[in-house]
């Protein structure tokens, strides 16, 4: 277990027993189309309208697995914004059908735009403080969410994942199973930043023109599940939706082993690969927090 994922567990151990909010699982949140779960952590005492991030867990995972590998929740008790912990109804995420690809298609994506929308509404979020962050299988979901519902999300974190519709037409979004083509988690799926840019635009039938979300993308640099490919074939996606070019590229920043690359002013678009590190990258959450923008 690594050090960030120890910790995590170990500071949400401490909030549960100095706070009484806990994780609880919701029914009838939505018509809830691609049939998943949701559970969610809503701090003691919140703002008049509190921030609110969708948290998505790797392939084998769950939302009630994956609070407890993020501190996260121990975080919300002193920033006041409320955590929605989905459950994916199969092994991974939906990452690869056209349903879940396609804004209101019937998939994956409909179904956590809706639990976002209940906590929304429920809880007085505040509209403009919805983010999404998540590792592996959850990251490859920010980005289709980010693609999918750019109306709904002000900001995406993405770890151990690949461009949004990488694994469009793979016949399942499972990693390295023998009966699915992994071209994209071996990062054998490479696109122009046009190419990568147009699928995510295409992603919402009809057109957008409003605000696109923010993107922070992080990867492992010798990663054996997800090739370090992806990392750029993220950022060649982002950069040409967002419309940013690379302006710096900082060794070591923000850590040792890490390496920023900076598009625009960096407030849009970030990326780390971090040289040596697997698939389960640190997920430092006060600098997620911080791009975000909580507190």
């Amino acid at each position: 277990m690594q050090l960030s994922t120890l910790l995590g567990s170990i500071l949400v151990g401490i909030s549960a027993t100095a706070h009484a909010a806990s994780l609880t699982t919701v029914t009838g949140w939505g018509s809830n189309p691609a049939g998943i779960q949701m559970s969610i952590y809503v701090p003691d005492t919140l703002p008049a309208k509190p921030a609110i991030i969708l948290a998505l867990h790797q392939c084998g995972g769950s939302g009630q697995q994956f609070f407890s590998l993020t501190s996260l929740p121990y975080l919300a008790n002193q920033y006041g914004y409320i955590l929605i912990f989905p459950s994916s109804n199969g092994y991974c995420w939906d990452n690869h059908s056209p349903q879940s690809l396609t804004r209101n298609g019937g998939g994956d994506t409909q179904s956590l735009a809706q639990q976002v929308q209940y906590a929304l509404s429920t809880y007085n979020g505040d509209p403009n403080r919805v983010y999404a962050f998540g590792w592996s299988s959850g990251g490859s979901m920010v980005n289709n969410l980010a693609a999918t519902y750019p109306d709904l999300f002000e900001a995406g974190a993405a770890y151990g994942g690949t461009p949004a519709g990488c694994f469009a037409g793979s016949g399942a979004s499972v990693q390295f199973q023998p009966t699915v083509n992994n071209t994209c988690a071996s990062g054998g799926i490479i696109k122009t930043p046009q190419e990568w840019g147009d699928f995510a635009r295409n992603a919402y039938p009809g057109g957008y023109t409003g605000r696109r979300p923010r993107l922070q993308i992080t990867n492992g640099g010798s990663d054996s599940i997800i090739n370090p490919q992806n990392y750029y074939e993220q950022l060649k996606q982002w950069s040409n939706v967002l419309g940013l070019s690379l302006t710096a590229t900082n060794p070591n920043t923000p850590g040792q082993g890490y390496t920023q690359s900076i598009y625009g002013t960096g407030n849009k678009l970030v990326g780390y690969l971090i040289s040596g590190v697997d698939h389960l990258t640190p997920f430092w959450e006060s600098r997620l927090l911080a791009f975000f923008g909580i507190p």
